[in-house]
C-alpha cells in the first residue's frame, strides 16, 4: 500500500497546492460571469405616493438619478440610492416634496468601481 504523501511532499507543500488550486478554481468563476451583470441597472419598486423615473446619466455612467413628483396628499422625504459594484454604496440628497410638487436627487459613484449596478428610490 503506497503513502498518501509523498516522501518528498511536506504536509506544508500539500497544503499550499490545495490553496492554490482553491484560490485558482475561485478566480476562474468569478471571471465566469457575463459582462453584462456588472453593467445591468435594475430599477427597484417606488415608494408608495410618489411616481418616480430614475436612469443614469446620459454622459456620465457613473451618475444616477430619481425624478419624483408626489402623487399623494402628505409631504414626503425620498432620495435616490446607488448599488456601485466594487466601491461603496453612495445616497443623493434628501428631497421634500409638498403635494403635487416635483424635484431630483442624484448620486456618484467613484470612478475606481465598476459602476451603477441597481438604483433605488428611498423613503
Amino acid at each position: 500500500m503506497k503513502p498518501f504523501m509523498s516522501m518528498s511532499m511536506s504536509m506544508g507543500s500539500v497544503s499550499r497546492a490545495v490553496l492554490r488550486g482553491a484560490a485558482v478554481a475561485g478566480a476562474t468563476a468569478a471571471l465566469a460571469v457575463p459582462a453584462t451583470t456588472a453593467t445591468a441597472v435594475t430599477p427597484r419598486a417606488t415608494p408608495p405616493g410618489l411616481s418616480c423615473d430614475t436612469g443614469k446619466h446620459e454622459i456620465e455612467d457613473y451618475t444616477g438619478y430619481a425624478l419624483c413628483r408626489n402623487n399623494g396628499t402628505t409631504a414626503q422625504t425620498f432620495w435616490v440610492h446607488l448599488v456601485c459594484g466594487w466601491s461603496p454604496d453612495v445616497d443623493g440628497e434628501h428631497v421634500t416634496l409638498n403635494p403635487g410638487q416635483s424635484g431630483q436627487s442624484t448620486a456618484h459613484c467613484a470612478g475606481l468601481g465598476t459602476g451603477i449596478g441597481e438604483i433605488s428610490v428611498q423613503p
